[in-house]
């Protein structure tokens, strides 16, 4: 025995009567498991091919078996042989072809051993063999077209639930969608009628004061001053109504209104927030979906909402560019950083701009250190598609 498998360099095995069973069941595992997959690819394999050629390849099969059968004389049984190719039969054609290949197997053996030699005494033990046989064929069909049939039941079964599943989630994604479009919808309308309405309200409020003022202030009145005052913080409403109107209708439904909202983005956050912001597009980026513009624009709010709340960021840039391929969206700061959103994390802003990236058909990056945070969404060109 070779050293390497010698009992005094396996210590595990000597004197231990209950490991060496466990090894070698280990071992015969393995072989197991190497040979059920070698099955598994061959059905595969074969379960891709045509039934015409399956059936000559089987036919060749009985042939081959029959000569082989014949020239080793009336002695030697190749039932099993046989036994293989109506296996076959059954489980890739079907139970009829499956009997015909018997009956044929059973024909051929036996007119093989006649004529290999078989005598009159032989003639009973011949035929009883053949009997015998053929019962085994009957079983095997019956077995094996039973397994078949659960099997190809089975697998309707689960193609129709995944038909089932795929169908739902695409109806339940269709609905997200439709229902974040009626939620920009109506922020839309709300942003429009506060521009229309509230802040065409409070102009005329304002030109009704400056009128009182001048008239107060004809007169000597002190209550000049306080109606200036008030026009003040009419005028600061009316400010304060107009960014909100804007927010809640950021984009234009232009192509390039997304630019135009980047650009309006950074300016407002200079003048709100003290900090240093920049709109980064060397090449026009035409966004000819307007729900795409909506969300890329919502997902670049909700970044340098996260910046300057969560990370104290100084510095952002807003960078939007495209390839052939591509159009990304970069959100880059120089703050604390921030952790990726994880299973769990209460969060919801991460949460947010990784479902409305997803939503588009894209998909979003988070990167971040201690050096800051970059947040890039990656979407086709052709889910832009004018």
């Amino acid at each position: 025995m070779p050293a390497a498998l010698s009992r005094s360099n396996l210590p595990h095995l000597s004197g231990d009567r209950e490991s060496a069973p466990a090894w070698q069941e280990s071992l015969a595992f393995g072989r197991r498991s190497h040979l059920q997959s070698a099955i598994f690819r061959l059905v595969a394999i074969l379960e891709r091919r045509s039934r015409r050629l399956l059936m000559t390849m089987i036919c060749v099969l009985v042939g081959v078996v029959s000569v082989v059968d014949y020239l080793t004389g009336y002695e030697i049984t190749f039932s099993l042989f046989y036994l293989g190719a109506v296996a076959l039969s059954t489980w890739f054609i079907g139970w009829r072809f499956a009997l015909g290949i018997s009956i044929v197997s059973l024909v051929l053996g036996f007119t093989g051993d006649l004529l290999a030699g078989a005598t009159k005494e032989k003639l009973f033990m011949a035929i009883w063999n053949e009997v015998l046989a053929f019962g085994s064929y009957l079983i095997v069909v019956i077995i094996l077209s039973t397994l078949r049939s659960l099997q190809l039941h089975l697998e309707r079964k689960v193609t129709e639930r995944t038909a089932a599943l795929t169908d739902e989630m695409a109806k339940r994604q269709h609905l997200e969608k439709e229902i974040l479009g009626i939620s920009e919808r109506e922020q839309r309308r709300i942003g429009h009628d506060l521009h229309d309405t509230l802040c065409q309200h409070l102009t005329a409020t304002t030109i009704a004061c400056e009128v009182m003022r001048e008239r107060l202030e004809r007169k000597g009145q002190p209550e000049a001053v306080e109606a200036q005052k008030a026009i003040s913080l009419i005028r600061e409403g009316i400010t304060l109504a107009r960014d909100l109107a804007r927010g809640l209708a950021p984009v234009a439904l232009e192509a390039e209104g997304l630019m135009e909202a980047f650009r309006e983005m950074a300016k407002t956050t200079r003048e709100r927030f003290r900090i240093e912001c920049r709109f980064e597009c060397i090449d026009p980026v035409l966004i000819h979906d307007s729900a795409i513009a909506i969300h890329l624009f919502r997902i670049a709010q909700e970044a340098m909402s996260n910046a300057i709340r969560h990370g104290g960021a100084s510095s952002i840039a807003i960078v939007l560019s495209s390839d052939p391929d591509k159009i990304r969206l970069q959100i880059r700061d120089n703050g604390c950083g921030m952790d990726s959103p994880k299973p769990g994390h209460r969060g919801m802003g991460l949460h947010i701009m990784k479902h409305r990236a997803q939503m588009i058909g894209g998909e979003i990056v988070f990167k971040s250190s201690k050096s800051g945070t970059v947040i890039t969404c990656a979407l086709p060109v052709s889910a832009d598609a004018p």
